[in-house]
């Protein structure tokens, strides 16, 4: 089983409008995040904007994709917590999404990832949710999405 892995972005969202992540702290999220994952799968990029984060890992075959989303969302939750970078509790809305991706499209995901605050100037989080969802032909009730902050 050495060196399998499968490529996996993970979109996952904060819970209210005051636990926005801020420029002031953002970078240093997204690095503890990488880290985070390193510990038990392969970092590929992590980004995001204020209400959401974007991680895409190579992820072994013997952890499953709730596994380490619930380690990467206790574990920063608790981070940003104690470094207080938000007036109450910070919490991530329950849920996520997964998409896989194959060995030729890394590169365009990672650029995606990388370039969210780029990306963000012309769409919201939520239009560009949506439309991960329809291009993935993904079939979903308006009711079990996240609550988006406009």
């Amino acid at each position: 089983m050495g060196n399998t892995y499968i490529s996996i972005q993970a979109v996952f969202a904060v819970q209210s409008r005051g636990n926005f992540i801020t420029s002031e702290w953002r970078d240093n999220l997204h690095r503890y995040i990488a880290g985070i994952i390193q510990k038990e799968a392969t970092s590929l990029a992590v980004g995001g904007w204020k209400d959401h984060v974007h991680i895409f890992m190579g992820l072994p075959p013997v952890l499953s994709i709730s596994e380490m989303l619930k380690l990467v969302k206790a574990n920063s939750s608790k981070w940003i917590n104690t470094q207080k970078f938000t007036r109450g509790k910070f919490q991530w809305q329950e849920g996520y999404s997964a998409f896989s991706y194959s060995k030729s499209q890394r590169d365009a995901v990672i650029n995606y990832i990388m370039k969210q605050e780029e990306h963000h100037r012309m769409k919201t989080f939520k239009e560009e949710y949506l439309d991960m969802l329809k291009n993935f032909e993904v079939d979903y009730n308006e009711k079990y999405l996240f609550e988006f902050y406009e």
